[in-house]
């Protein structure tokens, strides 16, 4: 699990956690992205996820940054400037073609 430096603290002080799913291209991108992130503040979204992946996984997060790209909380589509919480599972999902 990383910790990072942001999120929504528990009522009880600990970390929260949020959970990341990788879909399509977008998984074989991410490789060795931890899957759970501890998040310590009250600022948690997922452009900051995306933000944060652009300091190490730069390939991941360009692609991230694509129009087409689509993100869902709680298996809901959602804006990238959604509220995080603990507990939470955020999923990036690529564009999906078909013939």
């Amino acid at each position: 699990m990383v910790n990072l430096a942001f999120g929504k603290q528990t009522t009880q002080g600990l970390p929260g956690v949020i959970d990341l799913l990788f879909f399509g291209r977008l998984g074989d991108l991410a490789g060795e992205v931890d899957r759970s992130v501890s998040c310590i503040e009250s600022r948690a979204t997922p452009l900051a996820i995306r933000e944060w992946l652009a300091l190490d996984h730069q390939s991941l997060a360009k692609e991230l940054c694509e129009p087409q790209v689509l993100v869902s909380v709680n298996k809901m589509i959602v804006k990238w400037d959604q509220p995080l919480f603990d507990g939470d599972e955020v999923a990036f999902l690529p564009p999906v073609t078909g013939g």
